[in-house]
């Protein structure tokens, strides 16, 4: 799934929690925004193993969050919603193809590996790759809390990032053709 498409579901998560207590939207959506992009940045390392935890995660998201319900602050909502918004994102990547630049080619059979039993999962493929015309249909429901629920800079973020989504999904099958070769 695209890096747009995993920030919108954790916003969408966060959204009932905002609506309820606007005194924490802000720290929310900070936390929910760095949560769908954090596990991304093993990009340059082993992707979707090195900082993607599809099961020890929820390990880490629990506490957090009850950590939050226990002592709310400003810093508690923004880790348990970070925590939360890294697991999703984590265990989502196992309904989409593998990491690959071209899944639609070479289909691989691991999606996100699982630290908890050593092992890649396999991927589901109900977004066949990221940016795939599914996953902009996704990306767009998603986005809908973030755009009803948030306001100012939220709003602001959510928008340009869904106008970013539909852009990425009309070049996606392209950009590979586009690639220097060291990057495949």
């Amino acid at each position: 799934m695209m890096a747009t498409t995993h920030v919108f579901a954790g916003l969408a998560v966060v959204a009932p929690v905002a609506y309820a207590l606007p005194d924490f939207a802000a720290p929310l959506a900070i936390g929910a925004i760095l949560g769908g992009l954090a596990p991304d940045f093993d990009l340059v390392a082993a992707h979707r193993r090195t900082l993607h935890f599809p099961v020890a995660g929820l390990a880490v998201a629990v506490p957090a969050v009850g950590v939050a319900i226990a002592v709310p602050s400003s810093g508690t909502v923004a880790v348990a919603a970070c925590a939360v918004s890294m697991w999703i994102h984590a265990a989502s990547d196992a309904l989409g193809g593998g990491p690959e630049m071209d899944p639609w080619n070479d289909q691989s059979d691991r999606a996100v590996y699982d630290h908890v039993r050593g092992r890649w999962l396999r991927p589901r493929r109900w977004i066949r790759y990221d940016g795939a015309p599914e996953d902009a249909a996704l990306a767009v429901s998603l986005a809908v809390p973030a755009l009803v629920v948030f306001d100012g800079w939220v709003q602001t973020v959510a928008a340009v990032c869904l106008a970013v989504s539909l852009a990425y999904t009309l070049v996606r099958r392209r950009l590979v053709t586009w690639l220097p070769d060291w990057l495949e």
